[in-house]
């Protein structure tokens, strides 16, 4: 059954709700009868429709007109292959986000800097697919995928087991990978650069970096970065909070949500900036941790508990069961809850957890481990003692 997020993709939804009419009335009414599981779906996705986009927006009758056309002009590309969704969108003149897949910028010869406009990607990183969203488009993958930008503004994308498929992409425009939970994936940037996204991550980049800066933007997850040397055109990676600048280097960033926003030096030269501390540069083998006030606390750290994920795994020494689920549930989109008597705060964990695709796995080696059971309702796990 398809969610809301499914209809608010949905160029004839969009068409239904921007500019609705006699045809479009009898279409979604004769799909809500054929598929009356649906229709909840649909109200909630309107419903969300009016109260974050078209309410937010400053669109009069001649703005909706030319945005139609826009979807018009681009419903084609939903012909040219199953696997490509039509992503509907309008210029920077057209003041409308409906969930965040619209982003305006303001462009220069060598940088475009986001608006005050974020991305909310919430609903979008529960999805199972991955999202690659151009400027034109949204396409959608199923499994874990490998994307490598050509100096040319092509993209040449490899899906485990899908094969591989070549787009284009604007070369003046960013572009959004958004990984939900339980994926990774890998991009390679146009200029050799490459980087690895955790689960639950979203990462805006150029298909081509301008002539004096390059600049990627981490606005959720994680990445793990191996930087391309270049002199005269240094390399940054934009959050909410800081900047990194980098030296040639690797390195690891967090940036999740109610989480500590870490760097993580393996090999070279960062500095991080904030708006409020003087540039501070970090050595390897150094972590780096956001106080949240412009400030960072730093430690001496082994970097592959921090950077093993790339590889399939979590790798723990002596950690508490309870840092080790706080970084399962992230992984997989989970929350826990433990019975009052069970203590996993003295229980500790040594070793690798494989984040294998099957979670019922991954508990399981928590409960040998911990001595607990489990029980799953949706995306809640509670954890109780394993019986005598």
């Amino acid at each position: 059954m398809k969610r809301y997020t499914d209809f608010l993709k949905d160029s004839k939804f969009i068409q239904w709700q921007l500019l609705p009419d006699d045809a479009l009335n009898k279409y979604w009414q004769d799909f809500t009868e054929h598929y009356p599981e649906s229709e909840k779906e649909i109200q909630r996705a309107i419903v969300y429709l009016k109260h974050e986009g078209l309410n937010k927006s400053s669109l009069d009758e001649t703005e909706r007109a030319l945005l139609f056309d826009k979807i018009q002009a681009t419903i084609w590309n939903r012909q040219q292959t199953k696997q490509r969704r039509l992503f509907w969108y309008a210029a920077a003149a057209v003041s409308l986000l409906v969930i965040g897949l619209i982003l305006f910028y303001t462009q220069r010869e060598d940088v475009m800097i986001p608006t005050d406009k974020e991305l909310i990607v919430g609903e979008l990183l529960n999805s199972e697919d991955i999202q690659l969203i151009t400027s034109e488009e949204s396409i959608t993958f199923q499994n874990d995928i490998d994307v490598k930008l050509s100096e040319k503004g092509k993209a040449e994308i490899m899906q485990k087991n899908k094969g591989t498929q070549e787009i284009d992409i604007r070369q003046n425009q960013l572009s959004t990978l958004i990984i939900p939970y339980g994926k990774r994936s890998t991009l390679t940037l146009a200029d050799g650069s490459k980087v690895w996204l955790n689960s639950g991550s979203v990462l805006e980049f150029p298909a081509q970096f301008g002539s004096k800066k390059r600049e990627i933007g981490l606005r959720s997850g994680e990445m793990y970065i191996e930087v391309t040397p270049d002199q005269n055109k240094p390399f940054f990676v934009h959050t909410s909070n800081f900047n990194v600048k980098v030296y040639g280097t690797k390195f690891n960033l967090s940036n999740y949500t109610g989480s500590p926003q870490t760097v993580v030096l393996v090999e070279g030269s960062v500095s991080l900036q904030s708006t409020s501390q003087k540039e501070l540069f970090i050595t390897p083998n150094e972590k780096a941790v956001y106080s949240g006030s412009g400030t960072f606390a730093t430690q001496k750290v082994d970097v592959n508990q921090f950077i093993s994920w790339k590889e399939g795994y979590l790798s723990f020494d002596k950690t508490p069961i309870t840092e080790v689920l706080q970084q399962i549930g992230r992984y997989y989109n989970l929350s826990f809850d433990y019975e009052q008597d069970v203590n996993l705060q003295k229980r500790t964990c040594s070793g690798k957890i494989y984040l294998s695709e099957n979670m019922d796995n991954v508990m399981s080696t928590i409960g040998l481990l911990s001595s607990t059971i489990y029980t799953r309702i949706d995306n809640q796990i509670f954890i109780s003692h394993k019986p005598l």
